[in-house]
């Protein structure tokens, strides 16, 4: 069994901020592409997640790093409703500055 809190906490720990996800069979989240680093971990259910031509069938408690630019698909296997934590890196932002002429 995963403890939601304490891999949310540790994922925070490094720079990333999430929660949990919640979906029904059959779904599937093609194409995806975020501008930063994400993690991912089923909590329950099955999961397969394509990513740089690659399949992967996620088991429970299995940390996936996605890393930023990378297209990615999410498939939901089986019968039953799937629960997955997902987090994206924290950016940090810098102000603008007008430059002096």
């Amino acid at each position: 069994m995963v403890d939601e809190c304490f891999i949310l906490k540790d994922w925070a720990s490094r720079g990333f901020s999430g929660g949990v996800w919640e979906d029904r069979p059959e779904r599937t989240w093609a194409g995806f592409v975020h501008a930063e680093d994400e993690l991912m971990m089923v909590i329950q259910g099955e999961v397969e997640l394509e990513i740089g031509g690659e399949r992967l069938r996620l088991a429970p408690g299995q940390e996936v790093l996605i890393p930023a630019g990378t297209t990615h698909t999410i498939r939901i296997l089986g019968e039953l409703d799937v629960r997955w934590l997902y987090a994206y890196a924290r950016q940090t932002h810098t102000r603008l500055r007008t430059p002096a002429y």
